[in-house]
């Protein structure tokens, strides 16, 4: 279940990879397969030894992909300058208090000329959960934030980065989660919660075409990911 668009993003064999706050790895392992040398990078040590195990698996069915795992901080990236061709940074800005200070690291380990996708939960569905339920985001290590796209296009401008493309992903999702905030976020044995999961799991799996164009005429509306596509000027 990929939130960046790579033939967007521009992704080529041999290039290099971050993926920034990687957790179990979905998008360090799509760039792998499309022939990329990617480094996965979180700062759960425990998720990671998982990323590394199914790192080496996929670098055993393609011929030039590589990926490695990196235990590390956003605000400290342990990267040289312009060290990297694309930057993925999914899902990972709302969790940091200090989000300027991780932009500007992401905006100095990317070439110039290269490319960053960035996302973060869309501002209208996440008002939505943040209002049914405090449990949703007020966990350790939650969200702390409810990004505005102009708000979020002007800090990632202010780093260095040229916005050039929006877009939305995963409006499949969003009542998923109105759901879990009406019952209890926690609660995934509520019926209603396991029979939408089931939905969820058949369309990560199947790829149906019939959920594939649900998802896709409720992105512009009610898309759970906003995605902002930049350049390194």
């Amino acid at each position: 279940m990929l939130t960046v668009d790579y033939d967007r993003l521009g992704v080529r064999p041999g290039e290099r990879v971050l993926d920034l706050g990687c957790g179990a790895g979905r998008h360090a392992y799509e760039a792998m397969r499309r022939g990329a040398h990617v480094v996965a990078l979180d700062a759960d040590d425990t998720e990671l030894k998982q990323v590394a195990v199914i790192m080496a698996e996929v670098e055993g069915q393609i011929d030039d992909g590589t990926g490695a795992p990196v235990n590390g901080d956003a605000l400290h990236l342990p990267f040289a300058d312009g060290a990297f061709d694309r930057v993925i940074a999914a899902e990972v800005l709302e969790h940091i208090p200090p989000d300027t200070a991780a932009m500007a690291e992401l905006a100095r380990v990317l070439r110039p000329g290269g490319t960053m996708a960035v996302s973060v939960p869309r501002w209208f569905p996440e008002l939505v959960n943040w209002a049914l339920s405090d449990e949703y985001h007020s966990v350790e290590g939650g969200h702390v934030r409810i990004y505005r796209r102009s708000v979020l296009t002007e800090r990632l401008r202010r780093a260095g980065l040229r916005p050039w493309g929006t877009g939305y992903a995963h409006g499949l999702h969003t009542p998923y989660w109105w759901l879990k905030c009406l019952v209890g976020v926690t609660n995934d044995e509520h019926p209603l919660v396991r029979a939408y999961h089931r939905l969820l799991v058949w369309d990560i799996v199947d790829r149906p075409l019939v959920t594939r164009l649900a998802d896709r005429l409720l992105n512009p509306a009610l898309g759970k990911s906003l995605v902002i596509y930049l350049e390194k000027p």
